[in-house]
């Protein structure tokens, strides 16, 4: 199945990850409750904006110096990877020593060059550090805390299924990302993801946000009629369009 566009993608980052979600729920086949992060994240550059892109995934273990012996080729041949891969790109980091932080994956050298390898930036249970040059290399991070030193960091293994934040993420699986957390896109609703996405935006827009903002001068129980009402519109466009009533 082929993925999205460059420019679908870039479409994607429009609209906020909750938004993502709303139109995701109405298309999948999938447990809505999963798919997502389940811990607490940090967005230590909120003001980029969402970011969205297809995950490269790698596991590291900075506690641990023998993996600098087992693999000396270990840093170019995980960048190979990563430049193999189609971007845009986020990197799914998944820090082995959890829940301890003894060194980061990322700082400034390491964002450049992810950055010039087509990734747009990362989202890590493990550390962070240099935010301010990661900032300015215009890699967006998501991460669990900051540290200031990178210990053994070396990868481990890339390539395959890590789980961060709770959630399982397969290499090449698309991600949205922002201040309010991650979602990890099955494949088979990459498709329909943005019309979704855009339709339920505009579905609330229409119908039970103007209920609730548009009140001057009702009564009580005008008011409340009329957020029953276009919450009844809201679900009756929802299963016109997809079959499936949506969160109202």
């Amino acid at each position: 199945m082929k993925s999205l566009s460059h420019a679908d993608v870039l479409k994607l980052k429009r609209w906020n990850t909750p938004t993502i979600y709303n139109g995701w729920e109405t298309i999948t086949k999938h447990d809505i409750t999963q798919g997502f992060n389940l811990e607490e994240i940090h967005d230590f550059m909120p003001q980029m904006g969402p970011m969205a892109g297809y995950a490269v995934t790698v596991q590291f273990e900075p506690s641990n110096p023998a993996h600098l012996k087992s693999n000396a080729n270990a840093w170019s041949e995980y960048r190979k990877y990563v430049a193999s891969m189609p971007g845009p790109k986020i990197v799914v980091v998944q820090d082995l020593d959890k829940p301890r932080v003894i060194g980061a994956f990322w700082g400034e050298v390491n964002s450049n060059i992810h950055r010039a390898l087509g990734c747009v930036g990362t989202i890590t249970d493990g550390a962070i550090r240099d935010v301010d040059e990661m900032c300015n290399a215009g890699f967006k991070a998501i991460a669990r805390r900051t540290c200031v030193g990178h210990a053994h960091s070396i990868p481990v293994r890339w390539g395959i299924e890590v789980e961060v934040f709770g959630c399982k993420v397969q290499s090449g699986q698309l991600l949205h990302a922002d201040k309010h957390g991650f979602i990890a896109i099955p494949k088979e609703d990459e498709a329909q993801l943005l019309e979704a996405a855009v339709y339920m935006d505009g579905n609330e827009c229409n119908t039970v946000i103007p209920a609730a903002r548009g009140t001057a001068g009702m009564t009580i129980e005008t008011l409340l009629a009329g957020i029953d009402n276009a919450g009844k519109q809201f679900g009756v466009n929802v299963r016109n369009k997809f079959g499936n009533p949506g969160e109202w």
